[in-house]
């Protein structure tokens, strides 16, 4: 056993999780293991968690703004894993990604206006943007025959052409499918944007778990060209845990945006973060480097694991292979069975709440996203109930 034990299960039961004190109100048995939502079942950093018991035990949360310290450590962050260093000026804080992307869509584009995404996707970008009273507008991602997603940039260039399209929601890495696009691909999207004078939102929060040999790229890094272009949407919570403390850092180059996206947020009554959430994220980047090293290195395994396992006890069943993100896409396609039979088998018989591929998309039917963030005896214990009723069905 290492410095941290990730093998430990932590009880996360009665503490208004989301992830397991809900099953019922989603219709789920009481006893399915919960590997849905992209949250971890780790404790977080010993250092982030003593920051917050500091600032519990002061006992006065009023509110609060961060000094430099706060950026110094967020741009220290970017500097020494992407070789980014933004300025501070860049930064609009937010309680979270997709609220900064639905106040993008608000503040950047009107209703009736064309935003593209690429299916199968993480599925907040779909609602943000009819909830909005936009026009959702796909690019769907092609599986090719190596089992690897690919951008179809013949189609992708024609929807960005159109008058009425002025927004692409970029997910880089990419949730569900896992791809971490490369430089080359960033530079093809961004350049027809910028041609069409299409707007890139680009959501980076799982930039931290990149896998093997691949490269994440900062999209608004690679041109200057690309400032007045590109909204870059970053946070801790994937990387550190922390999605409930509810605090981000979006980064704005171009300053007549900042303040457009700005003015959005604040109409709509949000003015400061999170107090606990600020010296989290600012402990998170200051000290918790090694933690977040040693916690890449138990999933990289756990998903090495997982794709292990399904090889050899589940005929039918493919693994799309994560170049990013904890999070593992598994093709069910070939077992024969329709997508709402599949659903039937893992999330009722199995008792394994997984998200079922297709609320990301049409795209996804067929698939299912688990999330191998939690001890192994969890993810094997989750994988042997899937066995056991797909060995009964076969």
């Amino acid at each position: 056993m290492g410095k941290y034990n990730f093998d430990e299960i932590t009880d996360r039961r009665g503490t208004n999780s989301l992830k397991y004190d809900f099953a019922a109100e989603w219709g789920r048995s009481q006893d399915a293991i919960p590997l849905w939502v992209a949250d971890m079942d780790f404790p977080t950093a010993p250092e982030i968690i003593r920051k917050a018991e500091e600032v519990v035990r002061h006992g006065i949360f009023g509110y609060s703004e961060p000094l430099d310290g706060y950026y110094e450590a967020a741009l220290s962050h970017y500097k020494r894993h992407f070789g980014w260093n933004p300025p501070k000026e860049w930064i609009v804080k937010t309680p979270g990604v997709v609220f900064a992307i639905a106040q993008c869509v608000r503040a950047f584009t009107d209703e009736g206006d064309g935003v593209i995404i690429q299916n199968p996707v993480y599925y907040p970008f779909t609602d943000v943007v009819k909830n909005n009273n936009r026009k959702l507008v796909d690019n769907p991602l092609k599986l090719n025959d190596h089992g690897v997603y690919e951008i179809d940039f013949d189609d992708f260039e024609k929807k960005a052409a159109s008058p009425d399209t002025k927004m692409f929601l970029l997910c880089n890495p990419h949730n569900p499918v896992g791809r971490v696009w490369t430089k080359e691909e960033l530079i093809r999207l961004e350049e027809i944007c910028l041609k069409n004078h299409v707007l890139v939102i680009s959501d980076e929060i799982h930039s931290d778990f990149v896998w093997e040999d691949n490269e994440f790229n900062v999209l608004v890094n690679i041109d200057d060209r690309y400032r007045e272009n590109v909204i870059t949407c970053t946070s801790p919570s994937k990387a550190f845990n922390l999605a409930g403390l509810q605090v981000s850092n979006i980064f704005i180059p171009d300053g007549t945006k900042r303040k457009q996206l700005t003015d959005e947020i604040w109409a709509g009554g949000y003015l400061y973060l999170n107090t606990i959430g600020l010296a989290a994220c600012q402990a998170a980047y200051e000290s918790g480097q090694d933690w977040l090293k040693a916690v890449k290195e138990y999933i990289w395994e756990n998903i090495l694991f997982c794709i292990d396992y399904t090889e050899k006890n589940l005929p039918g069943v493919k693994i799309i292979r994560p170049q990013g993100t904890y999070l593992v896409w598994m093709d069910y396609r070939g077992t024969g069975l329709s997508f709402k039979e599949i659903e039937d088998l893992i999330n009722v018989k199995a008792r394994v709440w997984l998200d079922d591929g297709s609320i990301f998309g049409k795209e996804g039917e067929g698939f299912e996203r688990i999330n191998v963030a939690c001890p192994r005896a969890v993810l094997a214990e989750a994988l042997e109930r899937i066995k056991g009723v797909f060995l009964k069905k076969s």
